[in-house]
């Protein structure tokens, strides 16, 4: 299909976009556009106005800074597929943006773009949210630091202002044991479920992808692993509290069984 009419602008700057946003509350930030679209072409979303931010250089890098990495929101998936700081200090992140889609995907579109998209199935809002990361946004009245927990709040729904852009992801240090596993049909689909695990605070965090109308924590199992239970008995609780869509591709029960069968394998990775 054909999207509805729109504008475009291009903006100079981060200050720039904020000002055009708020001079439009029906305005969009485009920067790779491999999410927002396709979306646009089944009129799922209509924008009146495109800010185009995928010029703003400043926003792509990936540093140490402290006890986290800062990840510029225009960083590529190609670059944090590849940054040797990742490999060594968060290297689920790194080894997840490599499954995303295609090299062509990889190659445009943006780890920013990918989080303030907040599309339930998609495999990095999960890892940042097993990973307790903090997304950074600039609006109008400063900047502000948002909890990954607290950050995806529905189906493409975040806890973006509307004439706010989300500037920076931080992540923590974590190299103890980790693991993303989903699946799907082909490589370059969106995971008909997905797992991340990762060995953090002297436990296991566990967050799961397309099980519900956002990335998950699954709770019972972290409730479980720290009761003792081994991965496979811990992982019998992966699909408690969860809502999976069904569609063509696989019911709702069979995300839900399909959870536990990652959730085991994530585990054993992870804690093995």
């Amino acid at each position: 299909m054909i999207p509805a009419a729109f504008e475009y602008a291009r903006a100079e700057s981060v200050e720039d976009a904020i000002r055009l946003l708020g001079d439009d509350p029906e305005a969009k930030i485009l920067a790779g556009g491999h999410s927002l679209l396709p979306l646009m072409k089944v009129r799922f979303a209509q924008p009146s106005l495109l800010v185009d931010i995928g010029r703003l250089s400043d926003l792509s890098y990936i540093r140490e800074d402290g006890d986290r990495v800062a990840i510029g929101a225009l960083t590529r998936h190609h670059d944090v597929e590849h940054s040797d700081i990742l490999h060594e200090l968060c290297p689920i992140v790194s080894y997840t943006a490599g499954t995303i889609g295609d090299p062509q995907v990889r190659h445009v579109g943006t780890i920013g773009g990918s989080v303030a998209h907040a599309d339930a199935a998609s495999d990095m809002p999960t890892v940042l949210l097993a990973l307790d990361a903090e997304i950074v946004a600039q609006g109008p009245n400063g900047t502000r630091t948002i909890p990954a927990g607290a950050f995806f709040v529905g189906l493409f729904t975040s806890a973006l202002e509307p004439d706010e852009v989300l500037t920076e992801i931080r992540i923590p240090r974590a190299t103890a044991g980790w693991s993303y596993q989903k699946f799907h049909r082909r490589a370059q689909d969106w995971a008909m479920v997905g797992v991340a695990a990762v060995r953090m605070n002297g436990g296991a965090h566990v967050a799961l992808t397309n099980v519900g109308d956002r990335p998950l924590r699954a709770s019972a199992v972290e409730r479980a692993l720290v009761g003792g239970a081994a991965p496979a008995s811990g992982a019998a609780s992966a699909a408690e509290g969860t809502a999976p869509p069904s569609d063509t591709f696989g019911s709702a029960e069979y995300r839900k069984e399909l959870s536990k069968v990652l959730v085991r394998r994530a585990l054993e990775d992870t804690l093995g």
